[in-house]
């Protein structure tokens, strides 16, 4: 089979499939509400700032972190957004397989050695 038409025949099984299905049901009830959409956003935003913090070296307090897990248990309960949740990983670890898939059939013709970026200076623009 030709790639590219392998590669179709993909993009319309996951169109088709039950996870890519049941993701955009929920993420459209989920649309409709907008109370549970704004809750959604605002734990999202918030979980963002905290992984810029860390990343940044900012140690994150205990009562930013208490904050957030009690804010995850409450969107937790929302069943709009648990539904869109849960829907969403199914779909991410389908993708994530699918990539997995695609990187061990193109391992064996990737030389690393090929792909190597020359070492030519150093963030001080010393050799």
């Amino acid at each position: 089979m030709n790639p590219h038409d392998a590669a179709h025949a993909l993009s319309k099984a996951l169109r088709e499939s039950a996870d890519f299905r049941e993701l955009k049901d929920a993420q459209s009830a989920l649309k409709n509400d907008q109370s549970s959409c704004d809750m959604l956003l605002d734990f999202r935003k918030q979980q963002l700032d905290m992984q810029k913090q860390q990343l940044s070296g900012i140690e994150i307090a205990t009562e930013q972190e208490q904050k957030l897990e009690k804010l995850y248990e409450v969107i937790n309960m929302n069943t709009a957004i648990k539904r869109f949740l849960q829907a969403e990983y199914r779909v991410a670890v389908l993708l994530r397989d699918v990539h997995k898939i695609i990187g061990d059939a193109t391992e064996e013709i990737i030389d690393p050695d090929l792909m190597a970026v020359p070492e030519e200076e150093n963030d001080h623009g010393e050799a």
